[in-house]
């Protein structure tokens, strides 16, 4: 049982068709109720990555068929509680947020931009979505006061208390 209110989270990254699609399928699978989460990109895609849809069925068990990329643009005046960007350039050119979230950075090697065989291709989406996972557990591993504390800290550093 958790204290707080479901937690919203916003994961962005530039085309948001693989490392923002896995991180936030990957959070709801692993933090159930505990947050709801969603994702953007500052130029979306036409489409989700084919790749991205494979792993995370056949490596997660997550049917993210009705994934679309979205722009952040769409959740400009939506209150969120930690905003994570997951490439470089989210990062550099993110909006600010009116609500003031936690912002955080987990960059992660673009999988788009690598080249190989399929297989090669395959393991590199596989690894990159480990990457990301791995960073969830951690996360959802953090107690609700925790994260409460988080904010506090901020607030605080922003009032100069």
């Amino acid at each position: 049982m958790h204290s707080h209110p479901p937690y919203k989270i916003l994961i962005l990254c530039h085309s948001n068709s693989a490392r923002s699609i896995f991180a936030e399928y990957i959070f709801r699978q692993k933090a159930g109720d505990r947050f709801q989460v969603y994702s953007a990109g500052s130029h979306p895609a036409a489409q989700v990555h084919p790749m991205t849809l494979l792993i995370l069925w056949e490596d997660y068990r997550i049917d993210a068929s009705s994934a679309r990329s979205k722009s952040w643009s769409e959740f400009k005046d939506q209150h969120f509680d930690f905003i994570i960007t997951v490439c470089d350039e989210a990062r550099e050119t993110a909006p600010v947020w009116p609500s003031q979230p936690i912002v955080a950075h987990w960059h992660s090697p673009d999988p788009l931009r690598f080249t190989g065989t399929p297989e090669q291709v395959r393991h590199f989406f596989f690894e990159v979505a480990a990457q990301i996972a791995h960073r969830i557990d951690l996360f959802c591993s953090l107690p609700d006061p925790k994260l409460d504390a988080l904010e506090v800290q901020l607030i605080g550093e922003k009032c100069n208390i």
